[in-house]
């Protein structure tokens, strides 16, 4: 949520918003702006790193920069003053009120809500196009004063129902929803206009929005952990400036990285691992790879192996849907998940990430591409959102882009299983009778013994190499 407080009528601070869906805190990558430059309503002032996910900052209203709170590098807490503004340039008689000191604790105040014609960031609102009008609300709608006062907290304020006129009415171009709901809203494809409230006063909840998303309940699956990923995909390392004639170079560990240790630390000491391995002839999906690059039905998208495996291993599950749960400790009960989201690892410049294609089991071999297509180009951008790397139900690490042959990977926690696909080799192989040269690769499947015991394992491996080794059981087994 975008916060923000009034010092006096001339400044208005901006505080460090939750940027990541309850995190706690934030590194201030880089500024955008300095002292003395002039700011607009929806600019963006600057850059943070989470826990989960680099992001940019737009501030919500207009004035020239008084005062950055923070250097580049500082580690904030949600709710701190990270900026002040000059909103009155030029003085009269607010220009002698000092900016009040900064504000160390957090209030929790709500988003404005965006005017009609902006368009939406991952935190804030954009620049507005032009200033437009609204008919009021036809048909039930709340009292003048119930109106006033939902807006208001909306607004991030308290309304009193004294002050409210009589002819107040709720806007009828935008449904109620606070900031968070509709960014939550936006990064799961939901339209609010088609989502049913059950909020006091007709507002749109947190659980409005999954109950949309997801139409047919599923058990609630146990909390779960930062995403991260398997530690054995190289992640690029974090950039350090090396002392002349030192013999160390100490890295501080935070944001994604920190993320990262602490998942893999929580999930290798919590879910008993066990890892099968499988090398198998893959030259037949080679060549299929070859003709779908040619395929009319996958112009624009990209195909590499990695999409073939991906839809074998979707195949496998649904051939055993017993291996997609999740361990809920708390109610000690195994929780099967009827969907798929298909985490990716991905190496990025600060760090390992896992976003996922959601419900990956419904898409089309077409549609999985270009998910994949998207998924690599904004990780690789650094414009992951927290919500693209929540939820995860499976996992695919490719090692073999690194040369290695597999390895044994360790699972995301809240997951059950990860697939490892390692290199894949021209090797002599035994053909039809006669060692010939094969491409070959080797593949890990790490799983959950709690959840996953050695047979059905096996089973969702085997039927992954048997569709790589006889691409046309994609066709049969789907």
């Amino acid at each position: 949520m975008t916060t923000m407080t009034e010092t006096s009528a001339r400044f208005r601070e901006f505080k460090m918003p939750d940027v990541g869906e309850g995190l706690t805190e934030a590194e201030i990558l880089k500024w955008y702006v300095q002292p003395g430059d002039t700011v607009t309503d929806g600019q963006v002032v600057c850059e943070v790193e989470t826990a989960k996910a680099a992001v940019e900052l737009p501030i919500p209203f207009d004035g020239v920069v008084h005062e950055l709170r923070f250097p580049e590098g500082t580690t904030v807490d949600v709710g701190q003053v990270i900026i002040a503004v000059d909103v009155v340039p030029g003085g009269g008689e607010a220009a002698a009120e000092p900016v009040a000191p900064t504000v160390a604790e957090p209030e929790p105040a709500a988003e404005p809500e965006a005017p009609k014609g902006r368009q939406p960031v991952l935190v804030g609102y954009g620049v507005a196009e032009a200033s437009t009008k609204r008919r009021a609300r036809k048909g039930t709608e709340p009292p003048a004063a119930a109106a006033a006062a939902i807006q208001g907290e909306l607004n991030g304020h308290t309304t009193v129902a004294a002050d409210v006129p009589a002819a107040t009415v709720v806007p009828e171009s935008r449904p109620l929803a606070k900031p968070p709901v509709r960014k939550l809203a936006k990064d799961l494809g939901i339209d609010l206009a088609t989502v049913t409230p059950t909020g006091p006063g007709g507002i749109i909840t947190r659980e409005d929005v999954h109950a949309a998303a997801a139409p047919v309940p599923a058990p609630a699956s146990a909390p779960t952990a930062a995403p991260a990923a398997a530690p054995e995909a190289v992640a690029a390392p974090v950039a350090a400036v090396p002392v002349p004639g030192a013999r160390e170079t100490r890295i501080p560990v935070k944001g994604v990285r920190k993320a990262i240790a602490q998942a893999m630390v929580g999930s290798a000491f919590t879910a008993p691992h066990v890892t099968e391995f499988v090398t198998v002839d893959v030259t037949r999906m080679m060549k299929l790879v070859a003709e779908l690059k040619e395929d009319k039905d996958m112009a624009g998208v990209r195909v590499n192996p990695l999409l073939i495996i991906a839809k074998a291993l979707l195949v496998a599950i649904k051939r055993n849907p017993e291996v997609n749960a999740a361990w809920d400790e708390a109610n000690q009960e195994i929780v099967q998940k009827h969907y798929v989201n298909l985490g990716i690892a991905a190496a990025t410049p600060r760090g390992l990430i896992v976003p996922n294609i959601k419900d990956a089991h419904d898409k089309t071999l077409p549609q999985l591409a270009a998910a994949l297509g998207e998924l690599v180009t904004t990780a690789r951008e650094g414009k992951t959102s927290p919500a693209a790397m929540a939820g995860g139900t499976v996992t695919i690490t490719n090692v073999g882009v690194f040369g290695v042959d597999t390895g044994t990977p360790i699972l995301n926690p809240g997951e059950s299983a990860i697939l490892a696909v390692g290199a894949i080799k021209l090797q002599p192989w035994v053909h039809k009778g006669k060692v010939k040269p094969r491409q070959v690769t080797t593949l890990a499947l790490s799983f959950d013994h709690r959840l996953v015991d050695g047979e059905l394992g096996s089973r969702v491996l085997a039927d992954v190499a048997a569709i790589l080794e006889q691409p046309k059981r994609l066709i049969t087994w789907a």
